[in-house]
């Protein structure tokens, strides 16, 4: 073979190496990268149990009374009130009668933990019973009159209340006031006495005046004058019967005794 037919073989062979070479495809690129995986989001922490409220009402008792607990929870699986209630719903009241001071604790338990709340009740001793009342005293009137009043004295035919009777009366008026407040129904009969001298109708007025000097000087000190009622007993009635002045003198007289 000449050389000029090589030379146009092998640039032929050239020629179609570098078009086949041409004509092949070119590679795809790579796929881009798969995205990254999205972190997974822990869930939240479960809810710790809310107290919302825990009180006794009334805080402060008697003995033999009732407080009354009340109490409202939120995010608990059980609820539970010691001392003697034990588990109970979320929202409630319960009545208690505790017999000393109590301190009540409520725990709340749920996935989030536990909560506690306390509420008291103080408890006081009642006050002892009044002591009965003393049974009653029976009195007599009569014998308050006798024991707590006593007679007045006059001159020789006299009604003038004198001195020692003054005394005497005033200590009666005293007396007299406090037996008819304790007696609101009674009366009181002043009575008027003479000695043995002079005329049975003389004494009896005599006696009457003696009387109703009596009854006004006890009025004037405040003794209820509508509660003393004057008799005359003028020379009727002698406390003293022997015939001297000693004697005579015991007789002329005011005397209080019970009214009719």
């Amino acid at each position: 073979m000449s050389s000029k037919r090589k030379s146009a073989a092998v640039l032929m062979s050239i020629f179609l190496v570098l078009f086949a070479a041409g004509c092949k495809k070119k590679p795809a690129p790579p796929p881009p990268p798969p995205p990254a995986p999205k972190p997974v989001e822990a869930p939240p922490p479960p809810k710790r149990p809310t107290i919302n409220q825990f009180s006794a009402e009334p805080s402060s008792i008697e003995r033999g009374q009732s407080a009354t607990l009340r109490w409202s929870v939120s995010d608990a699986t059980e609820v539970r009130i010691d001392p003697a209630l034990g588990v109970v719903q979320s929202n409630g009241n319960r009545t208690v009668f505790p017999s000393n001071t109590t301190q009540y604790t409520l725990t709340a338990r749920g996935p989030g933990g536990d909560a506690t709340a306390t509420a008291s009740v103080n408890v006081t001793a009642p006050p002892p019973p009044p002591p009965p009342p003393p049974p009653p005293v029976t009195r007599d009137f009569t014998r308050e009159l006798e024991t707590r009043v006593q007679d007045a004295y006059f001159d020789y035919d006299k009604s003038d209340i004198r001195d020692d009777a003054r005394s005497t009366l005033s200590r009666n008026a005293d007396s007299l006031k406090a037996i008819l407040r304790d007696f609101p129904q009674k009366t009181i009969t002043v009575e008027g006495h003479c000695d043995e001298r002079g005329s049975a109708e003389y004494n009896l007025g005599l006696g009457d005046r003696r009387s109703t000097a009596a009854k006004e000087f006890l009025g004037q000190l405040g003794v209820p004058a509508d509660r003393l009622k004057p008799v005359s007993y003028g020379k009727e009635r002698p406390q003293c019967t022997e015939t001297n002045e000693t004697c005579w003198q015991k007789n002329r007289r005011a005397h209080f005794a019970p009214g009719q």
